[in-house]
C-alpha cells in the first residue's frame, strides 16, 4: 500500500510541476481562475498534511506568490512522502473544514483525498489552458507509468 501511494503522490509532483512550467511559460494568456487554481490545488494539499500533522495551515483559496509555487509543492510532496512512511493509515484525523464543521477521517481517506483532488483540478486547469489558446498539460496517470 505504502509503494502505491508514494507512486501516486510522485505521479501528483510530477504533474503539479508541468501545470506549474505551463502556466509559468504563458502567463500572459493564464487568466486569473487558472491562478487560483493551482494555488487552491497546491493550498489543499498543504492543508491536508497539516491537519495530518498538527501544523498550522494555508487559507483554502489564498493566492501565493507564483514564484513560490515550485517550492510549496515540492515541501507538500516531501510531507506526504513522509507521512506516507511514517504514518498508520489507519489512525483518524480530526479536523474541521474552512466553515468551522467539525469531521473525521482516516489518514488513507485524506492521502487518496488529496491525489483525486489534485487530479480533479488538473484537469479544470487543463479546460481553460485549451479555452485560453494554451496547449493543455497530458496529465493522465496513464501517461505518467508509459514514461
Amino acid at each position: 500500500m505504502k509503494e502505491m501511494l508514494i507512486d501516486l503522490f510522485e505521479y501528483t509532483d510530477q504533474f503539479n510541476r508541468e501545470m506549474i512550467k505551463v502556466i509559468s511559460g504563458n502567463r500572459e494568456a493564464a487568466d486569473d481562475k487558472i491562478i487560483s487554481l493551482i494555488n487552491h490545488t497546491l493550498n489543499a494539499q498543504q492543508i491536508w498534511n497539516a491537519r495530518i500533522l498538527g501544523e498550522s495551515t494555508f487559507d483554502v483559496w489564498q493566492i501565493n506568490p507564483f514564484e513560490s509555487l515550485d517550492e510549496i509543492n515540492h515541501q507538500n510532496f516531501l510531507k506526504s512522502i513522509d507521512i506516507i512512511q511514517n504514518s498508520d493509515f489507519e489512525k483518524r484525523v480530526e479536523y474541521q473544514n474552512s466553515k468551522g464543521t467539525k469531521f473525521e477521517n482516516s489518514i488513507f481517506e485524506i492521502l487518496f483525498h488529496v491525489v483525486n483532488h489534485s487530479t480533479y483540478h488538473r484537469g479544470q486547469m487543463n479546460s481553460l489552458l485549451k479555452q485560453n489558446g494554451i496547449t493543455p498539460v497530458l496529465t493522465d496517470y496513464i501517461f505518467y507509468k508509459r514514461k
